[in-house]
Order: C-alpha cells, then structure tokens, then sequence
C-alpha cells in the first residue's frame, strides 16, 4: 500500500512539474511547451509554468540528496523574461546541471539550454534562433523599439557568457535572412548548433547522464 501511494504522489509531481527524482540522486527536470510568464495561456497548449520551477530550483539547490540536475528541453520558447529568469537560476545554482535538447530548443529555449554546466544536443533536434519578438499593443516610438533593443542585449549577453559562441555570430544568427520563410533568423540541426558553439556536445541520454555523473564525483568533497 506504501509503495502504491508513493507511486501515485511521484506521478502527480511528473503531471504537475514534469520532474521527478526516483530513486536516484540525480534530479530529472522537464522543460516542455512553451515558457509560461506572466500571462496565463490557452489551457489546450502544452506549457511549462515559471512560478512553478523558480521555487523547485530553490529547494533542489537546497536538498543535500540531489548531487544532479538533468534539464530534458524540448520548448517551443516563450515568455522572454520567464525564460530567461530560469536561465539565470540555473546558472547560478552550485548543484551540476546538464541539459539535453530533445525535438527543439527554441527562441527563448537557447538561453535555457546554455544556462547548464554542459549542454547535449540529439542529432535529430533543432534550435531557432532569432530577434526578440513581442505581440499585442506596441506603441511605435522610439522607447518601445530601445527596450527590445535591450533585452536582446541582454539575451545575447547571457547566452555568449555561457556557450562558446561568439557574438558576431550570435548576432548574424538572430538577423539571418535566407534561412526561416517567414521569419529572420537561423534554424540549426543538432550537428550545426554544435559546430557554431552553442551547444557542447551531440549525444543522448547516456552520453548527458554519463557528464552528469563526472561532475558530480568532481564536486564531491
């Protein structure tokens, strides 16, 4: 009856979180659909709640039992701030993380990507990387176009500092014409996103769960 009720709570936090910890010391973190910020959307569409993780990080940094963090990623992107404020937690977080773009890492994705320790990519996956886009109401002066100016700066800022992309790269990326139909930007495969150094290594499961492992005995006392 204990193992049954465990089982039942584990599934509940899989549903809710798209995370679970097991058995193991290494913690498995879900980033899937798009980044929900600060405005709710359509119950029919996949999403991954920031108000959620934000307090998850916290106590997973905090939980001595947790040696590991392995961020599966398959987003469409997002809401940028949301994104990028997870970003910016894992990064600052002393517990090794590793992440795995599975399907696709895309917009605000890459960030969220680079934000791990090590990063790994499966050879059937892409990223998209393109300009900062906002929808709804813009006011068409020259304060509204200075503010996406910044936060793609600082997009831009926080993904070179952590991956090995240069920046004139990062930027061609983002203002590409000849890639996207209907978008200015740049789509790169597993193979290409490594190439470029945005992310560190093709590889799968095995391959992110094995660096995980590594740095985790590495930052052993």
């Amino acid at each position: 009856m204990e193992k049954e009720e465990k089982g039942t709570e584990k599934t509940a936090e899989i549903c809710e979180l798209g995370a679970a910890k097991g058995e193991s010391d290494i913690f498995c973190l879900s980033i899937i659909g798009e980044i929900e910020g600060h405005g709710v959307l359509d119950s029919s569409r996949k999403t991954t709640k920031y108000e959620h993780l934000l307090p998850l990080l916290f106590s997973l940094e905090e939980d001595e039992s947790v040696k590991g963090i392995l961020i599966l990623l398959n987003t469409l992107g997002g809401d940028v701030e949301a994104g990028l404020a997870l970003a910016e937690v894992i990064a600052s977080m002393k517990t090794p993380s590793v992440s795995l773009v599975l399907g696709g890492g895309h917009s605000i994705g890459v960030p969220l990507a680079t934000a791990a320790r090590r990063s790994f990519i499966v050879p059937s996956a892409t990223m998209t990387v393109h300009p900062v886009r906002t929808g709804g109401l813009v006011l068409a002066v020259p304060q509204s176009f200075d503010y996406l100016a910044r936060m793609q700066d600082r997009i831009v800022r926080f993904v070179t500092a952590h991956s090995r992309v240069k920046e004139e790269e990062f930027r061609r990326m983002m203002m590409a014409t000849e890639t996207l139909a209907n978008d200015i930007g740049t789509l790169l495969e597993g193979e290409d996103a490594v190439s470029c150094g945005l992310i560190d290594e093709v590889g799968g499961l095995s391959e992110a769960i094995a660096a995980l492992r590594t740095m985790t005995k590495r930052d052993l006392p």
